[in-house]
């Protein structure tokens, strides 16, 4: 999140972005000229399958392993207790554990935004939102929130990209992130983990606390991801209600009937 605060410039300040997998950002005010570049894809790459077919894989990143801990302290003081499993499998354990606490759906969005604001440092949320966000109708503040989720978030969703997303008005902006296959999903195999303490959190935090819509669009049978920033989500949104996996182990502690979402 370091890249947020190179941002925080005088209102002179422009800021290009190239739309190529290397994303450089060119900082112009009237006495400087500030270049910062980032690789987008150093973490990951297009290798081919047994079929032929391109296949994207992320490979583990220095920083992966500090924000995998942070996310896991976070979820461990919510929580009240830690697994004993280890690396991935102890956190979407925790995770399922968020979920099983919290009595409705409310409490345990509620608890999930909590931990994603406890991972920003003091005040990058607030300058964000009043200094990032009003830019270009909101545009600059979803493009930097895309490139951001993909630097720092593949070790939680697996391998991501920036895409191109069609907003309401009949504008393309490069402000989506596409999910290709999310491990957050597939490992904990439960559609009320992925709304409750991902989907709905996640936009509520990004909404309300650093000024940027989104709409996230799951899709339960290959377990891939939209995140559309710059999108707010439709009032009816079907992903929310829908049936949980037959393997879903939370369902069955909590004793629910066969298909049937612990969503509330």
């Amino acid at each position: 999140m370091a890249i947020l605060i190179h941002l925080l410039l005088p209102p002179t300040t422009t800021i290009v972005f190239s739309n190529s997998f290397s994303t450089k950002l060119i900082l112009r005010s009237p006495n400087h000229t500030r270049r910062v570049r980032c690789r987008i894809s150093d973490s990951s790459e297009v290798v081919k399958s047994d079929e032929g077919a391109s296949k994207l894989e992320y490979k583990p990143g220095l920083l992966d392993d500090f924000f995998m801990q942070s996310f896991r302290n976070k979820l461990v003081e919510e929580v009240g207790s830690d697994s004993e499993k280890p690396g991935y499998v102890g956190l979407i354990e925790l995770v399922k554990l968020l979920l099983l606490k919290g009595r409705t759906r409310s409490e345990t969005s509620d608890a999930a935004v909590r931990i994603l604001k406890s991972l920003f440092p003091p005040l990058i949320l607030e300058l964000y939102k009043l200094l990032i966000a009003p830019i270009a109708q909101g545009k600059l503040a979803a493009l930097m929130v895309a490139r951001v989720t993909v630097l720092t978030c593949q070790w939680l969703m697996g391998p991501s990209k920036v895409n191109i997303i069609d907003l309401p008005n009949g504008e393309s902006w490069d402000s989506g992130v596409f999910v290709e296959k999310c491990q957050y999903l597939e490992e904990s195999k439960c559609v009320g983990v992925c709304i409750n303490t991902c989907k709905l959190p996640t936009q509520t935090f990004f909404k309300d606390y650093m000024g940027v819509p989104l709409v996230m669009e799951p899709n339960f049978k290959d377990y891939s991801c939209q995140f559309k920033f710059g999108v707010a989500p439709p009032e009816d949104d079907g992903n929310v209600n829908e049936p949980c996996f037959e393997t879903c182990s939370i369902a069955g502690r909590r004793k629910l009937k066969s298909g049937e979402c612990p969503l509330t």
